[in-house]
């Protein structure tokens, strides 16, 4: 089966802001965005399946690409807790630090850590690798996507920031005979 996971195209007024799960929109460049990502991407047997993030920086690119879109809310991105929608700026530097220093296994406050969207995202995962479909679009966040890599590559979570996501790009990914093989990263 091909596997093409697609982070949403760049969010809108998000610079500074810790926005994981809150749901902003898209920027004004939406419209060149999205052909950029269309440009990206084969085309599509009709029996293709479509699943995204409900966040609508996602749902929106997917719903703009493909019909049929399901709705999953395993690959939705980090929940920073007490810091969504809050500028960076504005959150305690000392707390934020070791946040960063140990995003892995520490939480932001009533949020949730790295390993546990890592987690939630591997469940995702089997149940995805055990579908029927021959091609899959999966259109979600950086987190999800590095989440996932490092789980098909055996990595710890920890190395997940290693992968360049950048907005609107296209990972191609294959799985056959119970392995996944990574066609290419960041198109």
């Amino acid at each position: 089966m091909d596997i093409y996971l697609i982070r949403h195209t760049q969010a809108a007024d998000a610079a500074g802001f810790c926005y994981g799960q809150t749901d902003v929109g898209l920027a004004d460049s939406f419209p060149e965005d999205l052909q950029d990502v269309d440009d990206k991407l084969p085309d599509f047997s009709d029996g293709c399946r479509v699943i995204s993030s409900p966040l609508t920086r996602c749902k929106q690119l997917a719903e703009s690409l493909f019909d049929g879109v399901e709705v999953d809310a395993r690959i939705q991105e980090l929940y920073f807790g007490d810091w969504e929608g809050q500028r960076f700026d504005d959150i305690d530097a000392v707390a934020l630090q070791h946040w960063m220093d140990n995003f892995a296994t520490e939480k932001p406050p009533n949020g949730e850590s790295f390993a546990d969207l890592y987690q939630r995202s591997s469940e995702f995962w089997q149940d995805l690798i055990s579908s029927d479909a021959e091609q899959l679009i999966i259109v979600t966040h950086a987190g999800v996507i590095r989440a996932l890599l490092a789980r098909v590559l055996n990595l710890p979570a920890a190395s997940a920031f290693q992968f360049r996501i950048d907005p609107g790009s296209v990972h191609k990914l294959q799985h056959i005979d119970n392995y996944t093989y990574i066609d290419y990263l960041n198109l």
